[in-house]
């Protein structure tokens, strides 16, 4: 399976927040739905959101990489009072999430309408 990219929303004359995020981060819509629960669940491990998600560790696990990759997620250390720790994970504020889509979709728009005014059918 291809990641979604941004020429996906063409044509979707409505699409869900976590569509758009999936086409203009690259990533699949299960870790969409891995950002936008770490949303409303900060500081979560990876154990309590596959419970909330209802998906095993390891697919959590593997969405979390991707959302910190993408910087989505950022990830820090708890230590345990009984010794050794835990990750937790908190996901970037939307309001940074929206601002770093409109950024991404308005380079892609530029760079689409610089094609278009580049076309010589000259060069063809």
């Amino acid at each position: 399976m291809t990641d979604p990219t941004i020429e996906d929303l063409v044509g979707d004359v409505s699409p869900s927040f976590g569509h758009v995020l999936s086409c203009v981060f690259g990533v699949q819509d299960h870790e969409s739905r891995t950002y936008l629960t770490l949303t409303a669940h900060p500081d979560s491990t990876v154990a309590e959101l596959a419970d909330v998600l209802d998906r095993d560790r390891s697919n959590v696990n593997r969405s979390l990489s991707t959302l910190r990759e993408k910087g989505l997620a950022e990830r820090r250390r708890r230590l345990l009072d009984d010794g050794g720790y835990v990750y937790q994970y908190t996901a970037i504020p939307i309001p940074e999430a929206k601002a770093r889509l409109h950024d991404a979709l308005d380079e892609w728009v530029a760079g689409v309408h610089d094609a278009i005014e580049a076309f010589d059918p000259a060069d063809r």
